[in-house]
């Protein structure tokens, strides 16, 4: 699960506020942000280039001819926001977007109530940092059970989609090949000659280092610290400083770089579908049938193709969302 420290938090808010981000800031910043130093550079929402006027201020609810989209401040939040705007406009339901607010202890207590309708969420992110702090539910069924149980009664998880944005165990399309690696579990007689690559805290935490011990077997040569899945991260991956990696399943480089997400059949990494979860009062049937509709579709390899575009190849996000829309027969 990501983390990411205060003092990046900070710089995040201060230079972003007023822009869609472009390049990759850690998806699960949602999770540990800090509600006081969001606080600490303001609140201020910046309405950022989608298919209709994004307002500000979150200040009023929605109703059931109309929806509050929230989006939170990385750009995987933003393109899915957009997708949500966009299909349910043709639908004819009046939408405001409202972007870039912040970390989930920003944005989950005003859609709590109902000053946003809906967000783009990642269950199992939501369940362990919201909901329930001390949950194990690892598979989706088990993650969106407890978040059935023990969500506030103003709030609603919708269907998951099958994309996930989660940390994985990745290695070259070279190693994979080599080794014929299709699942971490392949890799238990390469693991002591191998060196893996994360962050600091994936040396101690239970779904890192210990957790691929207690679950597959695997003891690895040597933990080399690199970074939050970003450059450092592939750099060293790619140069053989590493040869596995803690990678999130939504970083484009999987694909620049030609890499390989090995499976997880023991869910060492709990699941992290995206969802919507949405404020139940403003809420209609076309509404929730609409958000099922997108989920039933977004698979991670979709997911990823969007990331890749928006941060690569610096494309729109609504044109993005339009031909997403578009290529899975909703648009």
């Amino acid at each position: 699960m990501r983390r990411i420290t205060v003092h990046k938090i900070t710089l995040h808010r201060i230079t972003q506020l007023g822009m869609k981000p472009a390049t990759k800031t850690p998806s699960r910043l949602r999770v540990y942000a800090a509600v006081g130093m969001a606080a600490a550079v303001g609140l201020t929402l910046s309405a950022c280039g989608s298919s209709s006027p994004k307002s500000n201020p979150l200040s009023s609810g929605g109703s059931k001819g109309s929806v509050i989209i929230g989006a939170a401040n990385f750009y995987e939040s933003d393109v899915l926001a957009d997708i949500y705007q966009q299909a349910l406009e043709a639908k004819g339901i009046k939408v405001t977007v409202k972007s870039n607010i912040g970390a989930r202890e920003v944005y989950y207590p005003e859609i709590e109530k109902g000053a946003l309708t809906i967000i783009p969420e990642y269950n199992g992110a939501l369940l362990t940092t919201s909901v329930d702090t001390t949950s194990t539910a690892a598979t989706t069924a088990q993650v969106d059970a407890a978040l059935t149980a023990d969500l506030p009664k103003s709030l609603e998880i919708l269907n998951p989609s099958p994309a996930q944005d989660a940390d994985s165990v990745t290695v070259t399309a070279a190693t994979a090949a080599k080794d014929h690696l299709t699942s971490i579990a392949d890799l238990a007689p390469f693991a002591k000659n191998m060196v893996f690559g994360g962050p600091s805290e994936f040396n101690t935490r239970s779904d890192g280092i210990p957790g691929l011990r207690k679950n597959y077997g695997l003891v690895f040569n040597h933990f080399h610290t690199t970074d939050e899945s970003s450059t450092i991260t592939f750099t060293d991956l790619m140069n053989g400083v590493v040869q596995a990696a803690d990678v999130f399943t939504t970083s484009p480089q999987i694909i620049t770089d030609h890499l390989k997400v090995l499976a997880d059949p023991k869910n060492n990494f709990a699941a992290q579908n995206v969802l919507p979860l949405v404020y139940k009062p403003d809420v209609n049937p076309t509404i929730v049938s609409t958000l099922n509709a997108i989920s039933a579709k977004l698979t991670t390899a979709g997911l990823l193709a969007m990331d890749k575009a928006l941060v690569i190849n610096h494309a729109g996000y609504s044109s993005v969302a339009a031909g997403w829309l578009k290529a899975v027969g909703l648009g």
